[in-house]
Order: structure tokens, then C-alpha cells, then sequence
């Protein structure tokens, strides 16, 4: 079996028990007549030329009823004489080509034929300024030839840094319209200045762009929407700080404020920019965030289908199994690291033969004397957090915590033959 076989082979794994984390789920349940009564109200259809050809921004992260937003927009402009078409609003993401833009659209359900617009997808660029210190400020050249530019998004906190405003309209806008070249400039000067740069530059963007307005939503902690609100142009710089303060209060997280080893089944582009919200692990890729449990060492066992092969964020886990090397795509891993300038999260951390010695070698490196003691906590994904497996040493925690119950009794982790998780 080899030498890292016989390092780790007489590590205990606790028993664990399944919990239940409870959170807030007030949700929108009617979201398609609640954002036609938004831009109703805020009298859109004014703004409206007929025939005016109107760019539909669209990005790349899975939000909750995206295509139904998209398409509840679509036919509200088509509704009132405008010609959408959908733009791709996502910096380097697909492979930072113009098919691969628009394939990553269509994994998503954004289809010419379910939301009724075409989908016009390049990574050509235009310079329309560039801030005080020199950075470039790009838009996408389609979008910019037309009469008018939607905006469609989610605020969230970001990964990688903290300010009043962070991941969502304003990002979508400096980042997301800015292509490939965009992301490159905002990401220029590193994660230190992001708060800066993203807000001045879409601004400078919101000025000199025909932006008609955009669609805002907040989810809650189980990933449905939330809130949604339709921003003027002239509202997007007040009021999405405050969506970002509720997306804060909103962030699902573990109930823990230590862990010695987090085992997280799956990483991926379709759970989090960073494979794995590091909001929610407490392991940020820059020193410019911060938030989340203390976790010791963390392990991360396989990549989901629909990232490709994309493993970035593999570099900020401790611990990882060759299968998940095996179905990494470098180039499009690697293609992360050099866009952002953040490259620790596209480094591949230390490779387990399977499931079991990965699990096992965190639990030998959590730098505790009895091992059988250790605080475990096993999560599907940072997206699915709702139902979670914890050690038997942390029964004590559960009992006092009032959002926590559990809900079986302790058991072993079952492994297949060849060492991996059933």
C-alpha cells in the first residue's frame, strides 16, 4: 500500500452522528410578480424605445431562479417594444471564450429558447477610462454598442476581501462586463485594493454606459431568494451596501467556532468561485477576508460534474485524494489563479490515495495528543450545510446550541474497498 498508507493506517476516524442546522428561510414565493411589480414601479417602461436593442447581463454563478429572472426581464423589455439579447457577465470565466461563455449560460438553463433572447457572446473588449492610478476600466464591446445594458446579479459577501460593497451588482458591472481583460484590471493590483477599485470603476462604467437598471437579489441561507429589488442606476451605489449587510445576516454557517479537521465531500465553480465558500470554512485565499470557524486542517475529497475539471480552491485544503487530481483540468484551474493573481487556491494540496488516508492524515496533522478526541465535522459542500455529520466529541456542543439537533445516533464512516466513501 506504501509508505503514506503505513503513516496514517492506525489513525482512528471518531464516530460520527448526523445533525441539523437550522437557519432562516423566509423566501419570495410568487418572484415573478414580484419583480414585475418592481419595475413596474420604478417606471421602466418609460425608459423603453421601441425597437431600442437592450444587453441583458447575465453571469455565471448558480443563482437561485436565475432563468427565471432572466426571463420575467426579457419579456418585460420585449413587453414594452425593446429587442433583448443576453450578454455573458462573467470576467474569465468559460475558458475566457466567447463559446464557452455562452456554454456556461446554457449548463445554467439561460437558453435562447427557454428565455427568449439570443445569446451574443464574445471577449471583445472596448476602453471606455481608466481610474487615477492608471487601471484600465473594459466593457464588453456588444454591450456597449447597445441602447441599453441590464444588469442581473446576486449580492453576497465576497471570498477574498471586505468592504461596503462587495460581490454583486457593482462587481457584475466593473468585473463581469469587463471580460477576461476586465477581471485582469480590477485584479491588477491585488485583493487589498478590491474594495476600492470595484465601486470606482463601475461607476465610471454606470456614467458612461447607457445602464437602464438592475435586478438585485438576496438569498437566504438554503439558497432561495430572499429579496429582490430592481436599482436605478442612480441607486445601485446607495443601496447595494445595504443588500450586502442583509446577505451577511443571511449567510448560512457551521455552528462551530472550532474544528481540528472539516471533510468537505466536493468542491466546484457551481458551488462557489472558490470551489468551497471559504465564508464558510473560515479559509480565505487572501489575507484581506476574514470570518467562519477555526478549522485546523481541512480535507476535500472529489469535484462535482458540473465544474469540469475547474479544481480551484483545491490549494486552500490541507488534504486531498487522487481521484480529485485525476479529474483536475489544469488549464482551466491554472486559467483562475493567473485572471485573479491569487494562485494559493490553484496549488494542489497534499494528494491521499482515497478517501480514508486523506480523512486519516488530517486527523494525524491536527496537532492534538489523543487523536480519538478529535473535533470532526463532514459537510457535502459549502452550498449544503443545512444537514451535516459531526464527531462524537462534539455531542456537548450540539446539546447547547439552540439551532443545532441531532438527529441520529453515532455511527462509523463506511468505506468501500478501495478506501473510499460509501
Amino acid at each position: 500500500m506504501g509508505i503514506l498508507h503505513e503513516l496514517v493506517k492506525d489513525i482512528p476516524i471518531p464516530k460520527m452522528m448526523k445533525v441539523k442546522q437550522y437557519f432562516d428561510d423566509q423566501q419570495i414565493d410568487d418572484l415573478g410578480a414580484e419583480l414585475n411589480k418592481q419595475l413596474k414601479q420604478k417606471d421602466i417602461a418609460n425608459q423603453i424605445k421601441p425597437g431600442m436593442e437592450v444587453a441583458v447581463a447575465v453571469g455565471s454563478r448558480g443563482l437561485d431562479r436565475l432563468v427565471e429572472t432572466t426571463k420575467v426581464t426579457i419579456d418585460f423589455l420585449k413587453e414594452h417594444g425593446a429587442k433583448p439579447f443576453i450578454v455573458p457577465c462573467m470576467g474569465s470565466h468559460g475558458g475566457a471564450t466567447g463559446p464557452g461563455q455562452k456554454a456556461v449560460l446554457e449548463h445554467l438553463g439561460v437558453k435562447e429558447e427557454v428565455v427568449g433572447a439570443e445569446i451574443r457572446s464574445s471577449m471583445e473588449v472596448i476602453k471606455i477610462d481608466e481610474l487615477e492610478n492608471g487601471l484600465p476600466i473594459y466593457i464588453d464591446k456588444i454591450a456597449s454598442e447597445a441602447d441599453g445594458i441590464v444588469v442581473i446579479n446576486r449580492v453576497k459577501p465576497h471570498t477574498a476581501f471586505r468592504g461596503p460593497v462587495e460581490s454583486g451588482i457593482m462587481k457584475m458591472i466593473s468585473i463581469g462586463l469587463g471580460k477576461q481583460k476586465g477581471a485582469e484590471a480590477c485584479h491588477q493590483l491585488g485583493f487589498k485594493h478590491m474594495a476600492e477599485h470595484v465601486p470606482a470603476m463601475a461607476k465610471i462604467i454606470i456614467n458612461k454606459m447607457p445602464i437602464m437598471f438592475s435586478v438585485a437579489t438576496v438569498e437566504n441561507a438554503f439558497d432561495k431568494v430572499a429579496e429582490i429589488e430592481v436599482l436605478l442606476p442612480e441607486e445601485i451605489e446607495e443601496r447595494e451596501p445595504e443588500l450586502q449587510k442583509l446577505a451577511k445576516k443571511s449567510l448560512p454557517k457551521l455552528f462551530f467556532d472550532q474544528i481540528d479537521v472539516l471533510i468537505i465531500d466536493e468542491i466546484g465553480k457551481n458551488i462557489s468561485g472558490d470551489g468551497m465558500d471559504p465564508n464558510i470554512t473560515g479559509r480565505y485565499p487572501t489575507p484581506y477576508a476574514y470570518g467562519g470557524p477555526d478549522v485546523t486542517k481541512m480535507v476535500v475529497l472529489d469535484l462535482t460534474p458540473e465544474t469540469e475539471g475547474n479544481a480551484n480552491g483545491v490549494g486552500t485544503a490541507d488534504f486531498t485524494t487522487q481521484k480529485l487530481v485525476d479529474k483536475m483540468n489544469r488549464e482551466a484551474t491554472y486559467a483562475n489563479g493567473l485572471t485573479s493573481t491569487v494562485v494559493g487556491p490553484t496549488h494542489i494540496s497534499t494528494a491521499m490515495p482515497n478517501d480514508k488516508t486523506a480523512i486519516q492524515a488530517a486527523i494525524k496533522t491536527c496537532n492534538i495528543l489523543d487523536f480519538t478526541k478529535a473535533r470532526v465535522v463532514r459537510i457535502k459542500n459549502t452550498l449544503e450545510i443545512g444537514e451535516i455529520e459531526v464527531s462524537e466529541n462534539m455531542l456537548e456542543d450540539i446539546e447547547k446550541h439552540e439551532s443545532i439537533e441531532k438527529l441520529s445516533d453515532l455511527y462509523d464512516l463506511s468505506f468501500n474497498e478501495e478506501g473510499n466513501l460509501k
